[in-house]
């Protein structure tokens, strides 16, 4: 059939506020227009991120019933320990309570002043985690990514060149190599079997470990097998060993593609790289069989490493994505394309041609969307990902200026898609109206999260018709 539908019933629902236009002006002037500070009732479809917001399973409750609170040797963390050992095929599994908990034990052990880490694109917990401990976190994102409306299908690779280039000229102070999949900040864009290859084979070559950040390893698997050559007839778990059979360890926010509202792990090979990792884990996170997490979200995570490998969830998740992607492209919206794994990202840059990416074109669409329909989005630009050049202080620009809009998973239904779309093309429709977004306060590190925002007028826009409050 055509109609690709969504391989679940709904059993339980949750009411949604609505509210108008006007509301919604007071309510983001109080925040200070930073969506990150709204009030989650507020907010009408939130897209904010697809990190723990999605909606579980019935055997997900079952596996949270069945949950062993005990403070050492939990049934439930063997349970988890297993279906990683399973899926990943890396012996030693350390829970930690999120991704960052488990990026902030990597780079006590990795980061460090004078060091280097290579990554396709650093995401901000991740970049952050290296940056806080004195190392530099490199992108070297493939060239192809840097085109948003080419149709080439893996614009999460690396730079294979640069990543060679960085290797030669660091010498021994990359400590290690990361491969961020699917590549979030690019667009939610995969990473071939092949690049992934050849970026193994560079760190063979140069002797150092290779790590992936596997928060949405599963999309990225079923984009290799809708995309690469050869990979067409094999099952999901099969790419996903094969993944993971050219890394020396990863880390995971279970939150994404472990199906789960908490919880993340880092898995390594290195028996004495995990001796040390309990070591730390046990000060910050708890002891090293519940790593900061409930048991019943131990027994969560292990169902739902299982549930996001099926082949029928993979394919509504990606048509779902695609769907919005394909009637945004089809309006001449413009939107990273081919449609990413877990998101839809909005070029703010060609939607917003006029504003200087030192105002932040990204922040003010995420404004505009969500004036205009309740939609809560995040900036992925030079507001989250912009550097400052440590020499002469100025600030750097992103490599792109987008809008995401995550799709929590099991969430939505097609009719919340259809709105999404009605609101972004009457936004569009609006957009020479539409000026910058300055800084008013923000902290130095992660600032998107926190910081105090102002909204600029456009000169060019009639005064009458573009009355903005500050």
């Amino acid at each position: 059939m055509k109609t690709i539908i969504e391989p679940f019933r709904i059993k339980s629902v949750e009411p949604i506020r609505m509210t108008s236009r006007a509301e919604r002006e007071e309510y983001l002037k109080r925040a200070h227009w930073n969506l990150f500070s709204l009030s989650a009732r507020d907010v009408i479809i939130d897209l904010l991120t697809d990190s723990g917001t999605g909606a579980m399973s019935s055997e997900q409750w079952a596996a949270i019933m069945r949950g062993d609170e005990s403070y050492a040797g939990s049934p439930s963390y063997y349970r988890f320990e297993t279906a990683v050992r399973e899926i990943y095929g890396i012996e030693h599994v350390i829970p930690t309570h999120q991704g960052r908990a488990a990026e902030h034990l990597l780079f006590q052990i990795y980061g460090g002043e004078g060091r280097v880490i290579p990554n396709n694109t650093h995401f901000d917990t991740t970049r952050a985690n290296a940056e806080k401990s004195g190392a530099t976190a490199l992108d070297f994102p493939c060239a192809e990514s840097l085109d948003t409306e080419s149709d080439f299908p893996f614009k999460g690779n690396m730079d294979l060149e640069a990543l060679r280039a960085c290797l030669d000229s660091n010498g021994e102070a990359v400590p290690l190599v990361m491969v961020t999949m699917t590549n979030n900040a690019g667009g939610g864009q995969p990473v071939s079997l092949s690049n992934l290859k050849a970026v193994r084979k560079l760190c063979d070559q140069y002797e150092v470990p290779l790590f992936i950040d596997a928060c949405r390893f599963a999309e990225n698997a079923y984009l290799i097998k809708l995309s690469e050559a050869g990979q067409e007839g094999r099952e999901l778990k099969d790419i996903a060993l094969e993944i993971f059979s050219m890394a020396d360890g990863c880390t995971m926010s279970a939150k994404k593609d472990g199906m789960v509202n908490i919880g993340g792990f880092i898995a390594v090979r290195d028996p004495d790289l995990a001796r040390e990792l309990r070591e730390r884990l046990v000060v910050t996170e708890g002891f090293s069989t519940y790593g900061g997490m409930a048991g019943r979200d131990l027994d969560a995570v292990a169902q739902g490493l299982h549930e996001v490998l099926r082949e029928d969830y993979q394919e509504y998740r990606h048509a779902s994505i695609t769907y919005v992607v394909d009637r945004l492209h089809q309006r001449g919206i413009p939107v990273v394309i081919p449609a990413g794994g877990h998101a839809v990202f909005i070029d703010a840059k060609r939607f917003y041609p006029k504003i200087p990416w030192s105002k932040f074109p990204g922040q003010a669409l995420a404004i505009e969307l969500y004036l205009e329909g309740g939609i809560r989005s995040c900036e992925i630009g030079s507001l989250m990902l912009g550097g400052t050049d440590e020499e002469s202080g100025a600030a750097i620009p992103a490599a792109r200026e987008l809008v995401r809009l995550a799709i929590p998973r099991r969430t939505y239904t097609q009719s919340h898609m259809d709105y999404v779309v009605e609101v972004i093309e009457s936004v569009w429709k609006g957009r020479d109206l539409i000026g910058g977004v300055e800084i008013v306060q923000a902290p130095r590190v992660l600032r998107h999260f926190t910081g105090q925002f102002r909204r600029l007028p456009n000169s060019r826009a009639p005064q009458a018709a573009h009355a903005l409050p500050h």
